[in-house]
């Protein structure tokens, strides 16, 4: 009997039959009755958490067949009453990058749409259903398209990055993320120092002005930080958004625009053209130190600079579309262009006049002029004017060697200016005529000095227009 009583299991009968083990016997009924007053606990305390849950799982999907029993997706909501109003916001995650060469740029977006569909009122205590993206298929979402978009994709990792939220007045949010191609017709006539707006445009694809409307939302328009973005050659200066109404054969529709405004650095500009350019141009004004007789080194050193202005050209050409007009780095690489290639023409023109200059021409031989000379050194009193004339020796001009052998006649034709038909004057005896009278007479051994100054002056005045023109003006 008391082993009865004790309660012990079967397995244990043996241990509990002696009255020795009878305490171990009380022990273990104590324990037993224990733990199954914890079991009993535990399952109850389960029991109840799982049923909370599930009722309200069960309210959900009764609400949800309800709601889509008699629903048709194919119909906008209060079709024949009024026009549905669709409220507009875009959390803009990232901009970049900005393609010049195709006019295009990505944005990254968060696009939310908030409509009202009285189809979709139910009554419950959750006043807010959140629901993921397979529930857009069974109900009515807007048309809406990008207008400038060349090509956009969703997000699907890990799943579709949608959702749908439904609260119990009709109220419906709708929120899809996005990755946009669209198109920027980018102005590049003040290329690199240009600014842009590019748009973002959207509208509804088949819902015209009377049976659809866009509106934004109070500050409808946010970015994240732009630490992320990827605008390599631009500054983000800011962003407005507009509504428009576009007219065309099927009807007026609403138009929606954001523009992104962006400032186009220079940096990477200016140490890839600007620059080398500008010191091209330097370059080339050594060659006017260098000594008129060292052919070789000035020609090799003005063919140097041309091509390589040639290269910088091509180079900076790279980085933009073939538009047709030009723009402010194509005026910049133009004009240094002209300044190598006119240093190159400079020496050009001092090597010619130095090494080409002819002897002025007489209507005698050169044997009638040796004898008519030697006549009169013989007879100087019946000559006058032979007196006068420098007596015939060798004279240096331009570091050439020249025989003064013409006579009096072909001395006046000189001094008549009838060989001496240039502003270049090559003789000594012609730089005194009559033929300078009213013109400029420019010394072609002082060429070389004219253009150590002429040349840096007027590059740095061109580049004080130019950076004055296009960064103030």
């Amino acid at each position: 009997m008391a082993v009865a009583e004790c309660g012990c299991p079967s397995e244990e009968y043996n241990k509990c039959f002696s009255l020795l083990n009878y305490p171990l016997c009380l022990f273990s009924k104590l324990h037993f009755s224990q733990t199954i007053e914890y079991e009993e606990e535990y399952e109850d305390v389960t029991v109840n958490q799982m049923l909370a849950p599930k009722t309200q799982e069960t309210d959900a999907t009764q609400i949800l067949n309800n709601l889509l029993k008699e629903y048709d997706k194919k119909l906008r909501p209060d079709i024949g009453i009024k026009p549905t109003v669709i409220d507009v916001d875009i959390y803009v995650n990232s901009i970049g990058p900005v393609s010049s060469i195709n006019m295009e740029y990505q944005i990254d977006i968060i696009f939310a749409q908030t409509w009202t569909d009285s189809r979709l009122r139910y009554n419950s205590t959750m006043k807010i259903l959140t629901l993921n993206s397979n529930m857009v298929g069974l109900i009515w979402v807007p048309d809406t398209i990008f207008r400038n978009s060349k090509n956009a994709d969703a997000h699907w990792i890990t799943t579709p990055n949608q959702l749908l939220r439904i609260w119990n007045d009709g109220k419906i949010l709708y929120t899809l993320r996005l990755t946009i191609n669209a198109e920027c017709q980018l102005q590049l006539h003040n290329f690199p120092m240009d600014e842009h707006s590019c748009p973002l445009i959207f509208s509804s694809y088949g819902y015209p002005r009377d049976e659809m409307i866009y509106k934004w939302r109070k500050n409808s328009v946010e970015a994240a930080d732009q630490k992320s973005w990827r605008l390599y050659q631009f500054d983000f200066m800011g962003l407005r958004n507009t509504s428009d109404i576009v007219r065309t054969s099927a009807g007026d529709y609403v138009v929606m625009t954001v523009y992104f405004d962006l400032s186009r650095r220079m940096g990477y500009f200016t140490i890839q053209t600007y620059i080398p350019c500008i010191l091209t141009v330097v370059l080339s004004w050594v060659s006017f130190w260098i000594k008129k007789d060292a052919t070789p080194a000035r020609t090799a050193l003005g063919i140097t600079t041309v091509l390589t202005m040639t290269t910088l050209s091509t180079v900076a050409r790279t980085s933009l579309p073939r538009v047709s007009y030009v723009t402010a780095m194509d005026l910049f690489v133009t004009v240094c262009f002209l300044f190598v290639f006119a240093a190159l023409m400079e020496y050009a023109t001092l090597n010619y006049y130095s090494y080409s200059a002819r002897k002025p021409t007489c209507t005698k031989t050169r044997r009638a002029v040796r004898v008519h000379r030697l006549t009169a050194i013989s007879q100087p009193s019946n000559y006058s004017v032979l007196d006068v004339a420098p007596s015939p020796t060798v004279i240096t001009l331009n570091n050439a060697m020249y025989w003064q052998e013409f006579e009096e006649a072909c001395l006046y034709e000189c001094l008549d200016g009838k060989d001496c038909q240039s502003f270049f004057c090559c003789y000594e005896e012609c730089k005194g005529g009559a033929w300078r009278r009213g013109r400029v007479h420019i010394d072609i051994l002082e060429l070389d000095a004219y253009s150590r100054v002429f040349f840096p002056t007027s590059f740095l005045l061109f580049n004080v227009v130019y950076w004055v023109g296009y960064l103030y003006l």
